[in-house]
């Protein structure tokens, strides 16, 4: 599927990246099978974005590929090439395997993802390679579009050893989204609301349970 930009009238290709290979530390088991609802947390994301892009990625960690998603066929799963090396590496796999130009990427654990401020992200791709929400001063790197071309800087900084995502930002074009924009469609920054404890994996339980009453 190709995106019309409203913004800019460009047309452009996307893909969606879903990063599962989380080992959940915080929270104890492994997060992406974590259910609210009748969903899992990587199935809420794969629902979510599908049919906003070209393709869906979900990039695991090696040997994890029993994800559920038997039910989502248009699913592309791929590997990490290594454990433990944190996002970056997820990233770069993802990137590996799209076909698009320009990318989203989020994490498994973000269960109000926004359809509208995701959109207005890639209309402010143009000239950037990576867009990015920063709020309260944080940015957040793993609710992003990025082209695919960064995959080659990604390449060169872990081939070296450094797999910080602020490295690789240091080193490409970046256009932060800023919380006046955000607030204009999500004015409660949810898109960001992240599972990392028990306890917020119940608050995300009893937010789905408040919007459908």
């Amino acid at each position: 599927m190709i995106l019309h930009c409203l913004f800019r009238g460009a047309t452009l290709s996307l893909s969606c990246i879903i990063l599962a290979g989380g080992k959940g530390l915080r929270l104890g088991r492994d997060k992406a099978l974590e259910k609210i609802n009748s969903l899992t947390l990587v199935q809420h994301s794969v629902t979510t974005l599908r049919g906003l892009g070209e393709q869906i990625i979900v990039v695991t960690a090696p040997g994890k590929t029993d994800l559920g998603l038997e039910d989502f066929p248009e699913v592309r799963v791929v590997e990490d090439r290594d454990t433990g090396k944190g996002p970056l590496m997820g990233i770069y796999a993802g990137l590996s395997a799209s076909k698009s130009e320009l990318n989203l990427v989020v994490a498994c654990d973000m269960p109000f993802l926004n359809l509208e401020l995701i959109r207005f992200m890639v209309s402010q791709s143009e000239g950037w390679d990576a867009v990015i929400p920063r709020v309260g001063g944080l940015i957040e790197p793993l609710h992003a579009v990025y082209r695919r071309n960064i995959k080659e800087v990604a390449a060169e900084l872990m081939a070296g050893g450094a797999y910080s995502l602020r490295q690789l930002l240091n080193k490409v074009r970046v256009r932060f989204i800023e919380e006046t924009e955000i607030g204009l469609y999500d004015p409660q920054n949810l898109s960001f609301f992240n599972i990392n404890f028990p306890e917020d994996l119940e608050k995300a339980r009893e937010l789905f349970r408040q919007r459908s009453s």
